[in-house]
């Protein structure tokens, strides 16, 4: 027996899972049968295999990897693949990395934390005003002068 409730503690997560490892019609489940040659049976939170020890192990992978996010597809295709290369007398003793499947990992993007804003503290009273352009030069006595005499007062 193979505990799987253990992995996910959302309900909804672990619902789809488990339902994405038994596939359409149980397709999935059927095509994991026939590679491993076990009997594979998923009730609740459990699933029962019966068969070769060998294809226990491979069953019990690969349930293991459906719960922790790993479409069973991928494991399948290995399997077919890795069944193949084993008829083939020539490829016995090589290694088969470069025949199987390679599956990038996509980066699924997550909700970022929103920015918390800073409250300040409230006041009932406006900011001061800043003084204006025209403000300025009378506090400088500059307003008054004449054009020439301000281009001079540049010039310094």
């Amino acid at each position: 027996f193979i505990k799987i409730s253990i992995v996910t503690r959302n309900k909804e997560r672990f619902v789809k899972r488990r339902q994405r490892l038994v596939g359409p019609n149980s397709n999935t489940l059927k095509a994991l049968e026939l590679l491993t040659e076990c009997y594979i049976k998923v009730q609740g939170s459990t699933v029962a295999a019966l068969g070769p020890y060998k294809g226990i192990k491979q069953v019990r992978n690969i349930v293991m990897d459906t719960m922790n996010n790993i479409h069973p597809i991928y494991n399948i295709k290995i399997l077919m693949t890795k069944r193949e290369l084993m008829k083939d007398p020539a490829l016995a003793n090589e290694s088969w990395d470069r025949f199987l499947p390679k599956f990038k990992k996509k980066n699924v993007q997550t909700k970022k934390p929103k920015k918390q804003v800073v409250k300040k503290k409230y006041t009932p009273f406006p900011p001061p005003q800043l003084p204006s352009k025209v403000d300025l030069q009378l506090e400088s006595g500059e307003y008054f002068m004449k054009e020439h005499e301000k281009r001079q007062k540049k010039n310094e």
